[in-house]
């Protein structure tokens, strides 16, 4: 006969039972001398909201898919998961998931998929943070992921050339994504955005991409801010948006015949706001753009620090700092469609008897020589001559080329910075 007494301790052995497999099913770890040896096997055992905790070692197995939502997955000592160059390596597929503190490397090169060392797929609100991506095709690759948040990644690829090299940090239907605090090199393109609107990239270095450092497009109502972009064989382009703010970045050391620090092509409305371009070619190149608000940005020792065509409208330049660029401004067309006003310029030469700080005479910021060196660009080497100071002198005492509507006519005569 069993007693009350034996049956309540029998009773309370059994919920302590079952206590222990819930927390062993929702605590994981696997090792490569545990009982748990794979990380495919501790997928398939993880309930939702588990966390799976994956030791020091380098882990060999086929593509890894996160299918249960709220999984934490997260690397201790830095264990690598290696694609052997030959497969994607984790694929997200559910809600709420975070990966963290993995070393995912090798995807290898395909012409007939775009393998990932990470993947988010149809999935919301993920975090990948805190891991190191290693010689993959695409580093870290969202696809129609929504609220995701990308930080403190090291991304770094070697890869041979644009054709054979994917992006760092790829965005494609993923809107309100942030990404924040990483670096990327050695892709193609550090960071893309495509139809990815409402999202916040802030405080990332990308740099010695293969192409740009940060390429978005159809990509509405995002802001950028904090970044550095710097040594990218093309510079950064923004193409076919609305409402963007590009804010507090630097654009550096972006240099060749094709090469911006930022392009701005088809770019409705926005601000772009307190930049430093530096050691460009071309700082910024506006085309097809209209409704930007360009203020308080830096522009030093660029070759062109601002290429506006004919065909930016209802652009306004303020409060900028020109200085120790080959040319300041150069155009397509005699006609002016945006406005440049209270811009200080380091070749402004007038005068301020009011002292009111602004100059009495207005600043042409196009040079006769920069209207030629468009035509005709070998013509360049004549940059320094004697012979180019007295065209661009003469042009300003009786100028007939330059476009006179292209004027600033309240130069600063303190730099602002």
């Amino acid at each position: 006969m069993v007693s009350t007494r034996q049956v309540g301790i029998v009773g309370l052995l059994g919920i302590s039972v079952v206590l222990c497999v819930r927390v062993a099913a929702a605590q994981i770890v696997v090792d490569p001398r545990g009982p748990v040896r794979s990380i495919t096997q501790a997928l398939e055992m993880v309930k939702a909201g588990g966390r799976i905790t994956v030791r020091a070692g380098t882990y060999r197995e086929p593509t890894l898919i996160v299918r249960t939502a709220g999984v934490t997955l997260e690397g201790e000592g830095w264990p690598v998961l290696d694609g052997e160059s030959q497969r994607a390596v984790l694929i997200v597929t559910a809600d709420d998931v975070t990966i963290r503190g993995l070393e995912v490397a090798r995807t290898g090169v395909s012409n007939i998929e775009d393998r990932a060392g990470i993947r988010v797929r149809d999935a919301a609100h993920c975090r990948i943070e805190h891991n190191r991506l290693r010689d993959n095709l695409f580093g870290i690759y969202l696809q129609r992921a929504l609220g995701c948040v990308i930080a403190d990644n090291d991304v770094t690829a070697h890869g041979d050339g644009q054709s054979t090299s994917g992006n760092g940090i790829h965005l494609w239907y993923s809107p309100q994504t942030t990404v924040e605090r990483n670096h990327i090199a050695g892709q193609r393109d550090g960071i893309y955005f495509e139809f990815s609107a409402g999202g916040i990239t802030r405080h990332n270095t990308s740099e010695r991409n293969q192409r740009y450092g940060l390429h978005f497009m159809f990509s509405d109502s995002c802001r950028y801010e904090f970044n550095t972009f710097r040594a990218n064989n093309s510079g950064v382009a923004v193409m076919y948006s609305r409402g963007i703010t590009i804010h507090h970045n630097r654009f550096e050391q972006s240099l060749g015949g094709a090469a911006y620090g930022l392009l701005l092509k088809e770019i409705l409305g926005g601000e772009i706001s307190e930049n430093a371009f530096s050691e460009n070619s071309t700082g910024m190149y506006l085309e097809g753009s209209s409704h930007l608000a360009v203020r308080d940005n830096d522009f030093v020792s660029n070759g062109w620090a601002a290429k506006v065509l004919a065909s930016a409208v209802d652009n306004t330049f303020t409060g900028n700092r020109f200085e120790g660029n080959a040319f300041d401004v150069s155009t397509n067309s005699r006609s002016s469609n945006s406005t440049f006003d209270r811009n200080w310029w380091d070749a402004y030469k007038g005068y301020d008897l009011d002292r009111d700080g602004v100059g009495d005479t207005p600043f042409y910021p196009v040079r006769l020589f920069a209207l030629i060196v468009e035509q005709h660009q070998p013509t360049l080497v004549l940059l320094r001559s004697p012979m180019v100071a007295v065209l661009d002198a003469a042009e300003r005492v009786f100028p007939v080329l330059t476009p006179e509507a292209l004027v600033d006519k309240h130069p600063l005569m303190r730099s602002p910075r």
